[in-house]
């Protein structure tokens, strides 16, 4: 014999343990969604801090830069007070010669035959407050290249006009391995990269293949004082799998 069901039980009290589950089940598949999204988000805020760690150079131009310091040394070292009396001097003292000794052939010119002498002055043309030198002067720079963390004030910054896609290496495609490569390039007058160093990599694997695209680039100079400069920039290269 069948037992009969303890309490109520019927349409109504199942719409109302309905609404309760229903409530709850919304609530669970909520409170997931969230946490999905949430860490979807929060990988993305890591991934950005990774990148901000780029060192920056920041660029000045000579019109930004303060007066150099004076090169004058304003304090002026005390006195000190010798007790003992001072030596006579050695050097400068004449010391007689006997006359057997000058040589008798020996002639000083005079005022006259010296202005004769004709000095060994460029040629100059033109007149008054315009003055063209017929000689040329070479002077040294010390090189085209500058060093790789020097202060190099421009007005514009090198711009990449060819920049080809680096390989990807087959070992990290085998591996699934994925990061960034940032690369320092030194961007001569000519636009042309001179030197690739690393700054910094997530995997070393992606080092050379960045480093040869980076050689293989081409820019806009940079430019200071209406005139092409070498300069060095930053340009990063990402590695990911489709």
């Amino acid at each position: 014999m069948a037992k009969k069901p303890q309490g109520p039980y019927g349409r109504l009290e199942l719409k109302a343990k309905y609404q309760k589950f229903f409530s709850l089940g919304l609530l669970i598949a909520a409170a997931f969604h969230f946490m999905g999204v949430g860490s979807y988000y929060l990988a993305l805020k890591l991934q950005e801090s990774d990148e901000d760690n780029i060192p920056v150079v920041r660029m000045m131009k000579y019109s930004e830069m303060g007066p150099p310091p004076s090169i004058q040394n304003t304090d002026v070292a005390p006195a000190v007070a010798v007790a003992a009396a001072a030596a006579r001097p050695s050097v400068g003292i004449p010391v007689p010669v006997p006359d057997a000794e000058v040589a008798p052939e020996a002639t000083i010119a005079s005022q006259t035959e010296l202005s004769q002498q004709v000095s060994n002055i460029p040629e100059v043309s033109g007149s008054g407050s315009q003055v063209e030198i017929q000689q040329d002067i070479q002077v040294e720079t010390g090189g085209d290249e500058p060093d790789m963390d020097a202060f190099i004030p421009v007005e514009k910054q090198p711009q990449p006009i060819q920049q080809p896609q680096p390989k990807y290496p087959e070992l990290a495609q085998r591996a699934g391995i994925e990061g960034n490569v940032w690369v320092k390039i030194l961007v001569t007058k000519d636009g042309k990269p001179k030197r690739a160093e690393i700054v910094k990599s997530d995997a070393e694997v992606f080092n050379e293949s960045a480093k040869e695209a980076a050689m293989n680039s081409l820019f806009t100079p940079a430019v200071m004082n209406n005139g092409p400069v070498a300069c060095w920039v930053v340009i990063p290269y990402r590695f990911k799998l489709k």
